[in-house]
């Protein structure tokens, strides 16, 4: 039987100053002033649209993401806010993040952020080499990433998270130890740590970038890191993911545990477990802000809405919980899924004998093997 997990906010900002060449998010270039105002009325309008699949639940965490979310004033965030409590039963202490581009930060706004009711802050760091930077496209500088830091802390914000990437276009070993032992210097709550990957429709995988580092030294640099960020106090909780003790991101963690989420804004992407349906939904939409604009708030806004198949499930599930250091318990599995254990059986034998998974008598993890080796094992579960 499928148990309703627990429910996040998710809000699609998305807007940017400029597109990086290696982001497939659904993110678009500001030209001239932002609709700010309406952008809020139709994210209003839209969660209104959405209300009657999510009655009586409890929110626990909201995520601002992007695009640039910073691009927005404090007062649309408060907003926005506002609104969505006055619709949803916000959870004591929820976890609000908002994604940050150094290079958008302005003197003041930090504090403005936080009586709105952020408490969590992530900055789009990628490097603190500013040749790297450069060839990432980015509109900041080290300079500017330090000072952004600076400012939110001193807004009183001590819920921080510092993005990075590695294997970057000319990075060295070196490099890629250097910016962690710049980023554990300043003392982040959490360091999102990730390689930079050649996605589908974006500039870098059509024009590829010069003097990117092999596999063999993109794992090197990914070995050294994770060590110097545990040798630091930083416990790695997901493949791409570490924290100080109890800080690790509650609303990244609600995705990776199967947990549901309500997605608005343009081209936002929710998932919902409907107990009333035993079924487990996913619904999205439209992705470009002007269509989305015209639309918000009416079922022409919605890109796509489907219940995923029984037979898919367990892929959905493990797709999210493999990523996690804890792995997950069959229970977690059959009250997420509403299937029972046996309906993995056969592609859970084949990563136990591959060495990708263990079963340690309490929960199933993923081995370092089956880490480095995550597409295959999920691949297990895809239904024939």
């Amino acid at each position: 039987m499928l148990i309703p997990p627990p429910l996040s906010l998710y809000v699609h900002l998305p807007w940017c100053v400029r597109k990086c060449p290696y982001c497939d998010f659904n993110s678009h270039e500001q030209r001239g002033a932002l609709p700010f105002d309406a952008y809020v009325d139709a994210l209003l309008a839209d969660l209104d649209q959405d209300l009657p699949l999510v009655w009586g639940r409890t929110v626990h965490s909201v995520f601002f993401g992007g695009g640039t979310p910073s691009l927005f004033p404090a007062d649309a965030i408060d907003r926005l806010l506002q609104g969505a409590s006055s619709r949803l039963r916000f959870a004591p202490g929820a976890e609000i993040t908002l994604e940050t581009n150094p290079g958008t930060a302005e003197h003041g706004r930090f504090e403005d952020y936080r009586r709105a009711g952020v408490n969590r802050i992530s900055f789009g760091i990628q490097s603190f080499d500013d040749g790297c930077l450069h060839r990432l496209g980015r509109i900041h500088d080290s300079a500017q990433a330090l000072a952004a830091i600076a400012l939110a802390r001193e807004a009183g914000f001590d819920n921080v998270n510092l993005d990075l990437m590695y294997a970057l276009p000319g990075q060295t070993l070196a490099m890629a130890e250097d910016d962690i032992a710049r980023a554990i210097a300043l003392a982040p709550a959490h360091i999102s740590h990730y390689q930079l990957t050649l996605e589908p429709n974006t500039v870098y995988a059509a024009r590829p970038p010069q003097n990117l580092p092999d596999e063999d030294l993109a794992w090197d640099m990914q070995e050294r890191c994770q060590a110097r960020l545990a040798e630091a106090g930083y416990a790695q909780y997901e493949i791409s993911a570490y924290a100080r003790p109890g800080r690790q991101c509650a609303h990244n963690l609600n995705y990776w545990r199967f947990g549901d989420y309500l997605g608005i804004g343009a081209g936002a992407h929710g998932k919902l477990t409907l107990g009333s349906e035993q079924a487990i939904a996913r619904r999205w939409k439209h992705k470009h802000p002007t269509a989305w604009l015209a639309t918000a708030g009416t079922p022409a806004s919605i890109g796509g809405d489907e219940r995923i198949a029984e037979a898919r499930r367990p892929f959905e599930y493990m797709l999210n919980a493999l990523r996690l250091v804890e792995g997950f318990t069959l229970h977690d599995f059959e009250a997420c899924t509403g299937l029972p254990p046996s309906a993995i059986a056969a592609p859970l034998q084949a990563a136990f004998d591959a060495g990708w998974l263990h079963d340690d008598g309490a929960r199933i993890v993923p081995t370092a093997l089956g880490h480095r080796f995550a597409n295959d094992v999920v691949s297990l579960f895809l239904e024939d």
